[in-house]
């Protein structure tokens, strides 16, 4: 949180909208980290705020991507998260293994929803389409993971924070005040990578607890 402050300070001192979605969405890693699913509900509200930011930087993938996918994607993650709950408690979700079914579709849709999105944001002339259409394919996999309560969303959203903190370093280099969503990225990657390293300490434990009854 200081970080994220620092850096719009330092370089925005403008973008309060940046600066207030930037805050929700690190909250909202830290809640995911532990499976709380208060993070869902923040992640809800950050995609909302981070598709109009998208929009003023004629980032229509991601604005897209966050509107349309990220935000119904999160809803639904919410819901599932709150439907199941680990050993009665709603501020822990029972982590899930997928199986191969779940597996096989996600391979199916990932593509096609990746081709859908790559014509969408084309037809709008979206700023470094390629890298964008990259971006939608791992936002995919990372809502696509978090609804099946899989301990590697973090792992695919470690990879979209890639793609971003590459597409916001473009706009950095346009205008300095996109720098502290750049920022705000950077952050993510942290948190996401603690993410996935708690969701398998999770895993064990929930694992281990069940095989001792």
């Amino acid at each position: 949180m200081i970080v994220i402050a620092v850096f719009f300070f330092a370089f925005d001192r403008v973008n309060y909208m940046s600066f207030v979605a930037s805050l929700i969405g690190a909250t909202s890693l830290i809640f995911n980290a532990k499976g709380n699913p208060i993070g869902q509900l923040l992640a809800v509200i950050f995609s909302l705020m981070y598709g109009i930011i998208s929009y003023s930087c004629a980032y229509y993938g991601e604005m897209i991507t966050y509107l349309g996918m990220t935000a119904p994607m999160a809803v639904i993650s919410l819901v599932s998260w709150l439907k199941n709950p680990y050993n009665g408690s709603r501020a822990e979700v029972k982590v899930n293994r997928l199986n191969r079914r779940e597996i096989a579709l996600m391979c199916c849709i990932t593509p096609i929803v990746t081709v859908i999105f790559y014509y969408v944001m084309k037809f709008f002339n979206t700023a470094n389409l390629m890298v964008s259409t990259l971006s939608v394919a791992t936002s995919f996999l990372a809502v696509y993971l978090t609804a099946k309560r899989s301990p590697y969303f973090a792992v695919a959203y470690a990879a979209n924070d890639i793609v971003l903190i590459i597409l916001w370093s473009l706009a950095s280099m346009a205008d300095m005040s996109y720098i502290s969503v750049l920022i705000c990225f950077v952050i993510f990657l942290a948190n996401d990578i603690y993410g996935f390293l708690n969701w398998r300490k999770m895993e064990k434990r929930q694992l281990s607890a069940c095989s001792d009854v």
